[in-house]
């Protein structure tokens, strides 16, 4: 078995992901413990000038038609062929919607552990000892594993990492011709709505809105803080905002100045979306949801209470 820490660079459009990014902060530390190199495993058709500026020693370029588009099935086996021929000490794949795809068939394939939403990782001589966040990060688990593990890492978990002049290796794709899996299309999110990536304030609303009506008192808060309505994934899922609101690993990444947070429990998937707002405020009634680890402020207050006084005050002070 290497010392190199292996990262999955997972890449839409062109442009690599803000997780990758922060998979290599981690990987970076892992591999100064570990005495190995940082290797990027990058997949695709045609995509290997996306190797320049990441933060590895290595990249190693995969490239078949494929792997053009993202699909499950070929990206296990192609990453699981890697793994088998290279030995990695860890590899380390970002808990997102395609991390979550990846990550438990390359296991399967390979038969190495698979530790997920990890929050940190350490090496212990052999060992890896990873912060595994579970009951939807009310709760921090400290696992023991053997080094040869598979980590699905939350986003946020790290800083992110860029910048690098890697060298880079073209492997050959294992056979993929017996895929039982074909893309078809990519449907992008409807056009029109507002870009909530570029919103300065957000009043965000999550299950604790409690049905489609009530997101008016968000709406008038929001109003007069001349902010935007955003939402976490019950919310749109339930059809109460578009998809285009929603905030979190399937929806987008925030930054705002100001992150106002009202009925949201603080899901790891919500938080990694908005976690690097400059301002967190939440609103809960559960004293020990998961969104208070993150907020600056917090109120455990019932937010049909609290809204109303909030955009009564803001009102009186904008006049």
């Amino acid at each position: 078995m290497s010392n190199d820490i292996f990262v999955l660079v997972e890449h839409h459009g062109g442009a690599i992901s803000e997780t990758t990014n922060e998979l290599f902060g981690m990987a970076r530390g892992l591999a100064e413990a570990s005495g190995g190199a940082v290797v990027g495993c990058l997949l695709g058709s045609g995509a290997s000038s996306l190797a320049e500026g990441l933060a590895a020693d290595a990249v190693l370029s995969v490239q078949a038609p494929e792997l053009a588009a993202f699909v499950p099935e070929a990206y296990a086996a192609t990453l699981a062929a890697l793994v088998a021929e290279r030995d990695p000490r860890v590899l380390l794949i970002a808990n997102t919607t395609v991390g979550m795809d990846v990550a438990g068939a390359v296991s399967g394939r390979t038969g190495r552990p698979l530790v997920a939403y990890c929050s940190a990782i350490t090496v212990e001589g052999d060992t890896l000892v990873v912060t595994s966040q579970v009951y939807g990060g009310k709760l921090n688990a400290e696992v023991q594993t053997a080094s040869g593990a598979i980590v699905s890492v939350v986003g946020g978990s790290a800083p992110a990492a860029s910048g690098g002049s890697p060298t880079v290796e073209t492997v050959a794709p294992p056979d993929l011709s017996g895929l039982r899996t074909t893309f078809v299309a990519r449907v992008e999110a409807q056009s029109g709505d507002v870009d909530i990536t570029g919103e300065e304030i957000l009043v965000s609303v999550g299950r604790g809105i409690g049905g489609e009506d009530n997101i008016e008192l968000a709406q008038e808060l929001a109003d007069a803080l001349g902010a935007t309505v955003s939402a976490s994934r019950p919310v749109t899922d339930a059809g109460w905002l578009p998809k285009s609101r929603q905030v979190g690993k399937s929806g987008r990444k925030v930054k705002p100045k100001l992150y106002l947070a009202c009925g949201i429990s603080g899901a790891p998937e919500h938080l990694e979306g908005m976690s690097d707002a400059e301002l967190i405020i939440a609103i809960n009634t559960d004293e020990k949801a998961p969104i208070f680890d993150v907020a600056h402020y917090g109120a455990t207050a019932d937010l049909f209470d609290l809204l109303p006084a909030l955009t009564d005050q803001v009102r009186a002070v904008s006049t």
